[in-house]
């Protein structure tokens, strides 16, 4: 079947920026296991917590164990993005 045109296609063959949110407190000491990203924690008034992983990850490889990764820590995922803009 034939894929519609309009859909947009996100290549991962080389490094990209990204940016990640969890629910929960994530200690900087992760950083290294977490592809090198940069890790900043946040609260609002009785929210949750809510951790940022921003920085470059080489391909799409890196990403997949950042995110296994996260969900072996049983951390919420919010949000993926990539920040790069082709």
């Amino acid at each position: 079947m034939p894929q519609p045109e309009s859909r947009k296609s996100y290549d991962f063959d080389r490094p990209r920026e990204c940016r990640i949110r969890v629910q929960g407190f994530l200690d900087e000491s992760w950083s290294e296991r977490l592809g090198g990203l940069c890790i900043t924690t946040s609260k609002i008034r009785d929210q949750k917590p809510v951790s940022v992983l921003a920085g470059q990850l080489r391909d799409q490889t890196e990403l997949a164990g950042v995110l296994n990764t996260l969900y072996e820590l049983h951390l919420t995922l919010l949000s993926v993005e990539r920040l790069d803009s082709d």
